[in-house]
């Protein structure tokens, strides 16, 4: 590392990001502003113009220190790295197939809950076991108690909160050269 902060270890804190689609997060967040795509420049910001050719294909622009072909380069796994707790990634294709996902990093239970747009959550879990997502960001708790989803927390009628944890979108070959001793769920 190089810098004038460099030496002062520094941790910045993680906070939880969310990969969806414009529609599904209007939705959701009906006062949400954007910002525009005309931006006086001549460069095309339309979905996909900057990386498209970049996606169609599986190659890499640059070497990756310890290559893995346990998924394609380019297959999206959700992160998780939480303290003391080994990383952890999980494919975006099994999470898509499993839209309720139970786990253990470290020894913190997890669930992971995604959307019909793919964007997937991680919340701590707790005791509960969720079984159903309803309408309306709306989760169905094994005990039958029902639990609103939001960014920052699944909240129950009664006032009981789970907090949302970080988490993010990446390539796998990035979080594996990143993260050469991650458990991986696919």
């Amino acid at each position: 590392m190089i810098g004038p902060l460099a030496s002062q270890h520094i941790v910045l804190q993680r906070f939880p990001v969310v990969t969806t689609t414009g529609g599904e997060w209007r939705s959701r967040h009906p006062g949400s502003q954007a910002l525009a795509l005309t931006t006086g420049h001549k460069r095309d910001y339309s979905e996909g113009a900057a990386s498209r050719n970049y996606f169609e294909n599986d190659a890499l622009m640059f070497p990756v220190p310890q290559p893995e072909d346990r998924l394609n380069n380019k297959a999206e796994v959700l992160g998780l790295l939480l303290d003391e707790a080994q990383p952890l990634a999980i494919a975006a294709a099994f999470l898509a197939k499993n839209p309720i996902h139970h786990d253990v990093s470290g020894d913190t239970k997890i669930v992971v809950l995604t959307d019909v747009s793919g964007a997937n959550r991680v919340y701590k879990a707790g005791d509960m076991e969720f079984v159903q997502v309803a309408q309306d960001g709306v989760v169905i708790a094994k005990d039958g108690s029902e639990w609103q989803q939001n960014e920052q927390t699944l909240m129950r009628d009664d006032g009981a909160k789970l907090p949302r944890l970080p988490a993010h979108r990446a390539f796998w070959f990035g979080w594996h050269a990143a993260f050469p001793e991650t458990r991986w769920v696919f």
